[in-house]
């Protein structure tokens, strides 16, 4: 039987279209849908358990796997299939799950799993960009409780002109790259890099990606009313106890406010709200505790989040004390770590990383081997959060999601401001030591400052800061360089990164409706004050990037040469530039440049001795005498019919110098002229037509002996015949029986 499909278009408005179709695939799952955008589709289902888990959170899971055969493509490794999630999934995954989680409703514990999967691309069609829409339509589709539908759009700005969806080579050449998620009414989420555009100007591109999305709000909308909406499953909310609540209100609001106002460190408050917490349980009994006692911890965090909020609207002060707009106390430091190529540290309040710097060839590239995206990365970010850093011990279980994202957010920042003819292969690691608000922030300072540390020639050095936001509807504060429990507590966490001259990057989360442009315009511009601040901080501490590496780490030197060279400096099966290598302990790698058909020869060594050892071998191979100038030559091999000469120039390129080019006498012994050793000019004249061998003579600098011009020549016809007479003489003595050895003579031989 056919199963009855149904289908929504969006009009992207230049000749593309999105479409949206369930009915077809994955019916036992709550949810499912196929969205299409040329020959790229993406299957997504949702399914939610509907059981309550036994937590106090949503355990929601969104995952996101592209399959290798969407690119009609085998998966790289032994095994030949997909495995654990790539860098770009993660990175996928983490922009639909923040704008999916804050709308489901808080007291929905049930075991929700999202999944996407791309199951077809088209290499114009960017997926990532269709995910957001795609999750949403199914969770629409279900009957899951969640508010309101949303979407994702990627936005890109090519020649002043805003895109929708660019393709990937549109992208590589905009100036903008953001992917927004957004409601109907309210932004929800911002992600991306820029070249350092204005904050009006990221407005602008937010504004109409929002637009967009509305957009698809409306299809899918469509799409429900089409199939008929679902009723929406009923589930067991938390308990609610309005009493217990006034009571905990009544006995620790003013604490808790007091608190905050008074504790300026973070290990002080934390044991001063847990004292305040252990009073509030002595004030109720055993058995109430063992009843109602996480009814009474769950009132408390509410009473402590409204308390510190009140604070800061009505008092204008913040937990540490600090105004609004007030920067923690910084401290920086660069080439800290000795054998490093790089290093620095930065530290901003009891927040601190210290970043290092490692320099290498193009074989130290970061490859990226998707199936929607090939390539390699020369300048790449790792950032790496250990449970020390909050004062905390937990198991260690691999690169979490986290630390992937935060480090992408820090790459994203300071890759544009890399040089293009970096000869470098740059990997910033990023190690932070303690945390207390905005540690991604930290590592884009301190990454900043460590690639100046290494002699990296950026552009321009880069800083960064966290902006938070408390609103109650009406009065709302934003909040410069937010602490851990602000971001918390707080209703937007906002990150923005940047040079003196405009915006690289940001990352944006809200957790309020109807958030108004003009809070977001008001919240970029006190972003720029204090990325400002921040920044002066960077530049006290290292105002330019070093004029070279560092004395320990590795010089590069670049050369290109005819792509009909590379094998013979490569030589048979490695040996001649693994013998160079070792001959000059460098590193020597080569790429072939389809464009301009030519050989890149990366050369990497400590020491600048062997890295001109080995141009002077390249040198040597390129070397090409020109007909009628002058050489100095080496006398490398003595011969009975000349000397094999070598220019002392190009050394391993050899010429024969044919005896009756050494002088303009007669020359009977070749070490009558000259001798192993000897060092003297030729002149080269090409190739000889006779011999088709190259020429180069010394007689030819020479002056003429005198009466050369008046002496006898010889009647070149009797010279033939006297040559003749020779070889006859030779072939007729050959000959003769006499003077051949007896056979038996012959025998023992």
């Amino acid at each position: 039987m056919i199963p009855q499909t149904f289908k929504e278009v969006i009009d992207l408005g230049d000749g593309r279209e999105i479409t949206i179709e369930t009915g077809k695939l994955a019916k036992q799952a709550h949810g499912s849908v196929v969205v299409q955008c040329g020959d790229t589709m993406l299957l997504c289902t949702v399914v939610s358990n509907y059981d309550a888990a036994d937590v106090d959170f949503l355990p929601l899971t969104v995952d996101y796997r592209e399959k290798f055969a969407a690119a009609g493509r085998y998966p790289g490794g032994f095994f030949k299939r997909e495995a654990r999630p790539s860098t770009e999934e993660i990175l996928v995954m983490r922009i639909v799950d923040r704008v999916l989680r804050p709308l489901f409703p808080k007291d929905y514990h049930a075991e929700t799993q999202v999944m996407i999967q791309l199951m077809s691309l088209d290499k114009d069609v960017m997926p990532d960009a269709l995910a957001g829409l795609a999750a949403s339509a199914a969770i629409q589709l279900s009957d899951i409780p969640f508010e309101t539908p949303i979407s994702e759009v990627r936005v890109a700005r090519l020649n002043g002109e805003f895109i929708i969806n660019p393709s990937q080579s549109q992208l590589e050449q905009s100036d903008i790259d953001m992917v927004i998620g957004a409601s109907e009414d309210s932004v929800m989420m911002v992600e991306g890099e820029m070249s350092e555009i204005s904050e009006e100007e990221m407005v602008e591109a937010i504004k109409v990606a929002h637009e967009a999305i509305k957009i698809q709000i409306e299809a899918q909308k469509r799409l429900v009313a089409q199939v008929g909406a679902k009723k929406t499953r009923e589930y067991e909310p938390e308990a609610e106890d309005d009493a217990i609540l006034e009571k905990v209100k009544a006995f620790a609001y003013d604490k808790c406010y007091e608190i905050a106002k008074s504790a300026s460190s973070k290990h002080d408050r934390g044991l001063a709200f847990s004292e305040v917490k252990d009073a509030l349980k002595a004030e109720f009994t055993e058995e109430e505790l063992e009843e109602v006692g996480g009814l009474v911890s769950k009132y408390f965090s509410k009473v402590q989040k409204d308390a510190v909020r009140n604070l800061v609207l009505e008092e204008g002060i913040r937990l540490d004390g600090r105004a609004t707009t007030e920067i923690r106390p910084i401290w920086c430091e660069v080439d800290y770590l000795p054998s490093t190529h790089g290093s620095s540290i930065f530290t901003r309040g009891e927040t601190q990383a210290l970043a290092t710097v490692t320099l290498g060839t193009s074989r130290e590239a970061n490859m990226i081997d998707n199936p929607s995206l090939e390539g390699e990365e020369r300048f790449y970010l790792h950032y790496n959060f250990p449970p020390f850093s909050t004062g905390e011990a937990r198991p260690l279980r691999g690169t979490s999601r986290r630390e992937i994202g935060h480090g992408n957010l820090a790459q994203r920042a300071l890759k544009r401001m890399v040089p293009e003819d970096c000869p470098y292969t740059v990997r910033v690691v990023s190690e932070v030591l303690e945390s207390n608000g905005s540690s991604s922030m930290a590592t884009v300072c301190a990454g900043t400052m460590a690639m100046m540390d290494a002699g990296v020639q950026l552009k321009k050095p880069v800083s960064g800061i966290a902006m938070g936001l408390i609103s109650d509807g009406e009065r709302y504060a934003v909040l410069s360089d937010i602490l851990g429990d602000e971001d918390h507590l707080g209703d937007m966490d906002f990150k923005v990164t940047g040079t003196e001259d405009g915006i690289t990057a940001c990352q944006m989360d809200i957790k309020i409706k109807g958030l108004s442009y003009e809070i977001l315009v008001n919240a970029l511009n006190q972003a720029k004050e204090g990325r400002m601040h921040i920044l002066g901080k960077l530049t006290d501490t290292i105002a330019t990037p070093n004029a070279d590496v560092k004395g320990h780490a590795p010089k590069m030197v670049t050369r290109r040469i005819p792509n009909e060279f590379i094998g013979a400096l490569i030589g048979p099966g490695g040996k001649n530039i693994q013998e160079l290598q070792k001959e000059t302990e460098t590193t020597i790698v080569i790429n072939e440049d389809p464009v301009t058909e030519e050989g890149i020869v990366e050369i990497l060594g400590v020491g600048s001795t062997g890295i001109e050892a080995v141009l002077a071998r390249i040198d040597a191979m390129l070397f090409k005498p020109e007909v009628g100038s002058i050489y100095e030559v080496k006398v490398i091999k003595m011969l009975d019919f000349g000397a094999v000469v070598e220019y002392t120039e190009a050394p391993g390129n050899e010429v024969l110098l044919h005896v009756s080019e050494l002088a303009w006498e007669r020359t009977e012994n070749v070490s009558d002229v000259v001798n192993m050793g000897d060092v003297f000019d030729v002149k080269y004249f090409g190739i000889d037509q006779r011999t088709r061998k190259e020429k180069v003579s010394r007689k030819a600098i020479l002056p003429k002996p005198e009466g050369w011009e008046d002496r006898p020549k010889r009647d070149n016809n009797n010279r033939n015949r006297d040559n003749n007479r020779g070889r006859d003489n030779n072939r007729n003595k050959g000959n003769r029986r006499d003077d051949r050895k007896p056979r038996e003579d012959r025998k023992d031989d």
